[in-house]
């Protein structure tokens, strides 16, 4: 899937890894290898680290013009490679090929585009009384981004960190890494100087860890769950990095009851169900009035009869299979819990869907009567399974919504647009979706609570990875 797939893209080459060992990178549609990768180790995350530290020096200096001219040249080649890059990311983590070439690509372009409008109007110098004050850049920063959304959240922390003037040593997700080292290929054509980009992949425990608790890097941005975004910090901290985490989420979905419940269950069902329900903003609790719980689950059943689960290869297909054996297990695991609890399924349930049996296959799942204790409405499960929880009043559906140890997103619906912004308000949460708005690239993404810290999207995510300096007189006064 890539020629250099066996090396590391640091100090503008391919190279080898110090010790050889290797992992297959398997197709979740077939549980077959694609092709195989190097897995990194301390050492080899040194050697990136001192190449970034070098290029720092002199790519720090850069003026934001040259920047700009360099985010255009890679979104220029990034066009070229977009049909390479949705097979690419289809193939390796199973997303179906009309939204991974839609979504999926599309989401990473649209990151890196929205960093480019952003840097063109930011201002790093600015005279406030008596002092300048200056954005620089932060210096090297370690990136370690997640297989569900690949070139999506490299896109997310590459951009900025470029925009800024960093340096960056990137590890992508070892079970979808093919795309993050297509994107080396277009940093490298681009003319990118040797040491601001490098990759390696490896494994969190390792490389991750490497990074993290490396005295060079001086901040680390990490997407993935709340479990290994702890770790990153903990090892972090001894170093005083700054520490910017992108984590896990159980998005409440409030339905308040004046909507036109017919239409907005059935998008709200494909919303929770796209890209298999790996998503970490999924509207995976949907809130509902307890009166309607019957009529609801009827919609939502009759949606996913819609749905076509199978072949990511395939035009066709709606839904993929999960990313991992690994992953199916746990939302298998999970499922199993819900009955356990005393949850209605709906419709779907435990085992693969008829006729795929080859293939992490999940059958999409929809449990009605959830109590907000369920630990399906506890734990973010990252499959394709939504919980419908009923509710009292308004009061009932935001202290529910709020009663959660996440807070990346919240979704709120009322045919009432001043009722449904008033109950935004009120969820403590990164991100609300008021009456189903398009994916907004340039609002800023990011947690409250267990969903993490730091912002990602146009100007906000360049800011993550900016200091800000006051020399105090620097003004001559007049």
């Amino acid at each position: 899937m890539h020629k250099n797939a066996m090396k590391f893209y640091i100090d503008g080459r391919w190279v080898d890894p110090i010790t050889p060992k290797s992992l297959d990178v398997i197709n979740p549609a077939t549980e077959q290898p694609i092709g195989q990768i190097s897995l990194g180790s301390e050492q080899d995350v040194d050697i990136a680290v001192q190449a970034a530290k070098r290029a720092f020096e002199s790519f720090s200096q850069t003026s934001k013009d040259d920047r700009i001219a360099m985010l255009e040249t890679i979104l220029r080649l990034y066009k070229e490679r977009w049909n390479d890059l949705a097979s690419v990311i289809s193939a390796e983590m199973g997303a179906p090929i009309k939204m991974a070439t839609s979504s999926q690509v599309g989401a990473g372009f649209g990151q890196m585009n929205s960093v480019l409008e952003a840097l063109k109007d930011f201002e790093f110098e600015r005279e406030v009384g008596p002092r300048i004050i200056v954005r620089e850049p932060i210096g090297v920063c370690g990136l370690i981004t997640p297989w569900n959304w690949p070139i999506n959240q490299v896109g997310a922390k590459v951009a900025p960190a470029l925009a800024a003037g960093c340096t960056m040593v990137l590890k992508p997700s070892e079970i979808a890494p093919y795309d993050a080292m297509l994107l080396a290929d277009i940093i490298h054509d681009a003319g990118v100087p040797a040491g601001v980009f490098n990759l390696i992949n490896g494994e969190g425990p390792t490389v991750g860890a490497a990074m993290s608790a490396h005295a060079d890097i001086d901040m680390m941005s990490f997407t993935g769950s709340t479990r290994a975004g702890s770790a990153v910090a903990q090892a972090g901290a001894a170093g005083v990095k700054r520490i910017a985490q992108e984590l896990g989420g159980k998005s409440a979905n409030i339905l308040l009851d004046d909507v036109d419940f017919e239409k907005i269950v059935m998008r709200d069902v494909f919303t929770c169900m796209g890209n298999t329900g790996q998503s970490c903003n999924a509207p995976t609790r949907m809130l509902v009035p307890q009166s309607r719980m019957e009529e609801v689950a009827a919609i939502a059943a009759k949606t996913i009869s819609k749905i076509k689960v199978g072949d990511p290869a395939s035009t066709e297909t709606h839904m993929g299979p999960q990313v991992s054996e690994l992953q199916w297990g746990r939302v298998q695991s999970l499922i199993g819990m819900g009955i356990d609890e005393g949850a209605q399924v709906i419709t779907g349930g435990l085992g693969k869907p008829d006729g795929l049996e080859t293939g992490y296959y999940t059958r999409p799942t929809i449990f009605a009567g959830v109590t907000n204790d369920m630990t399906i409405a506890r734990e973010e499960i990252f499959g394709p399974v939504l919980s419908i929880i009923g509710y009292k009043d308004e009061e009932d559906a935001i202290a529910i919504a709020n009663d959660t140890l996440y807070g990346l997103a919240g979704y709120v619906s009322s045919a009432d647009h001043d009722r449904a912004v008033a109950v935004a308000r009120r969820i403590r949460a990164g991100q609300i979706m008021v009456n189903g708005p398009a994916w907004d690239i340039n609002a800023p993404f990011g947690g409250y609570k267990h969903s993490g810290n730091g912002r990602e999207g146009g100007i906000f995510g360049l800011e993550d990875f900016l200091e800000t300096k006051a020399i105090i007189g620097g003004v001559v006064p007049t």
